[in-house]
């Protein structure tokens, strides 16, 4: 980017810069959604396994007017793979959300690309609109490296008008 020189980059490569990060944001996504994918199948397996233990337990021991014979059944060991389900249940829809976040904000980076393409013709005027739109959806927390943002309230960029 032309901020190298500290001079204010181009719309073009303010544009770029949007897809760029929309991209960025679509690989987190698309790793967060093979790491879901283990957990749920890590979810499935521990689930099963619950069900064949309480299946054999009921098929092993015939039951009498005081229940099943407590020799068949660990039923601490069973309740404590349950807390581990919900556990990685949980886990597991706060990743969804993440997701979803991530995925809302690179549908707003490409949404905002157009924008700048269509009615922007200032790179000022778009790094106004980048870092507006940035401070608006917390985006820094979404990357390691700096946003454009960040470039700007640390005086990364200087204004070549003067």
């Amino acid at each position: 980017m032309t901020a190298e020189k500290g001079l204010i980059p181009s719309v073009g490569e303010f544009i770029e810069y949007c897809r760029t990060q929309s991209r960025l944001l679509r690989g987190s996504v698309e790793t967060m959604g093979s790491e879901a994918d283990e957990l749920l199948e890590g979810i499935t397996e521990r689930t099963a396994e619950v069900r064949t233990r309480l299946d054999g337990a009921k098929s092993a021991t015939p039951q009498s007017a005081a229940g099943p014979n407590d020799d068949s059944i660990d039923v601490a060991a069973v309740e404590e793979m349950e807390e581990e389900i919900e556990r990685e249940q949980a886990v597991l829809e706060a990743k969804q959300a993440r997701i979803d976040a991530f995925r809302d904000l690179a549908g707003g980076y490409d949404d905002l690309a157009e924008e700048l393409r269509s009615d922007v013709d200032d790179g000022r005027e778009a790094m106004e609109r980048i870092v507006e739109f940035e401070a608006q959806r917390g985006a820094p927390a979404y990357f390691e490296e700096r946003t454009v943002l960040e470039a700007a309230t640390s005086n990364g960029f200087e204004d070549d008008r003067a």
